[in-house]
């Protein structure tokens, strides 16, 4: 049960900023095997090996230290690795900190500040934002809120469920190598290949649980379910990735609203498939519409581990 208690404290406490974040060490360690890779590795077998060495090394390393911590301080007292276990699976869930994001820009729509929404949602996506009106802020919210529900919440519970705090780091481990190299630009399109990969290979399930979940948490939550499975079904394949287009076009259909279009990044254009029918104008509103989504979503994910874990245990 320690998943379901490190739901509950990112819930309270999300991520104290004066809390050292494994994250950041994650990231540092990505940036020096990278350059190490590069200067070495990649000379004698190409970047793509090098880039499948990156990957092994990131998500076994944050596997096998976490073990390491956990079971040592078991070790001196079994309370003490328990509490460091479900602290660290509170690290990499986002829960709160992602709820807040998108309040804080549904609150600044509500009061007029486009300039103050265009800056908070540049902070949460990568398209070009300072000329974005209502409707696309909204849009690029509600797109981001969307799609971490799978990398930020139902993913690393899935794999805390399955594995405890070393499998949920392994999966944010993974998680952030695609973050941070995993682009198809000239620099990453070989290196970062591996670590694209395997980032889709692991939202893989956590994915379609995701849009499963999203369907009852429509119903749940008084908007359309039935057109939450319909939208999905019909446009989940139209993403460029494997795995976003569950939860984006569950959201997309149980609002009625149309996510995908036309982005801007560094000046260029890049369009993105349509998602669900524009039978409502994007407004702030929807924004606080999918943080609920969001939190109901996250809430079966979790009772559902829970009641697989007992089912589990009752069954040995």
């Amino acid at each position: 049960m320690q998943a379901a208690a490190a739901y509950l404290i990112d819930l309270v406490v999300g991520d104290p900023r004066w809390l050292p974040h494994p994250v950041v060490v994650i990231g540092k360690g990505i940036s020096l095997l990278e350059g190490f890779l590069r200067r070495w590795a990649a000379p004698l077998v190409g970047l793509k090996a090098a880039g499948v060495l990156l990957t092994s090394f990131i998500v076994a390393g944050s596997y096998l230290v976490t073990w390491a911590a956990v079971e040592g301080l078991a070790l001196i007292h079994p309370y003490l690795g328990l509490a460091v276990g479900v602290w660290l699976i509170s690290t990499t869930i986002a829960a709160k900190g992602l709820a807040q994001a998108g309040l804080e820009i549904r609150d600044l729509l509500a009061q007029g500040n486009l300039a103050g929404a265009r800056i908070k949602v540049g902070w949460i996506v990568g398209r070009d934002t300072q000329n974005l009106d209502e409707g696309e802020i909204t849009r690029a919210t509600v797109e981001t809120v969307a799609e971490n529900i799978v990398d930020g919440i139902v993913a690393p519970l899935f794999y805390a469920f399955i594995g405890g705090a070393p499998l949920a780091m392994a999966y944010r481990a993974t998680n952030t190598l695609d973050s941070m190299v995993g682009y198809k630009n000239e620099k990453y399109l070989d290196l970062g290949w591996a670590s694209a990969r395997f980032d889709d290979l692991a939202n893989l399930i956590p994915a379609r649980l995701t849009g499963i979940f999203l369907v009852l948490a429509a119903w749940i939550c008084g908007v359309n379910g039935c057109r939450a499975i319909k939208i999905q079904l019909r446009d989940a394949a139209k993403h460029p990735s494997p795995n976003s287009g569950y939860p984006e076009s569950a959201v997309a259909g149980a609002l009625g609203i149309r996510l995908g279009g036309q982005n801007y990044y560094g000046g260029q254009p890049s369009f993105r498939a349509y998602m669900g029918d524009a039978l409502e104008p994007l407004e702030g509103r929807h924004i606080g519409l999918t943080v609920r989504l969001m939190y109901v979503t996250s809430a079966l994910m979790v009772l559902a581990g829970i009641a697989i874990s007992y089912q589990l245990i009752a069954y040995n």
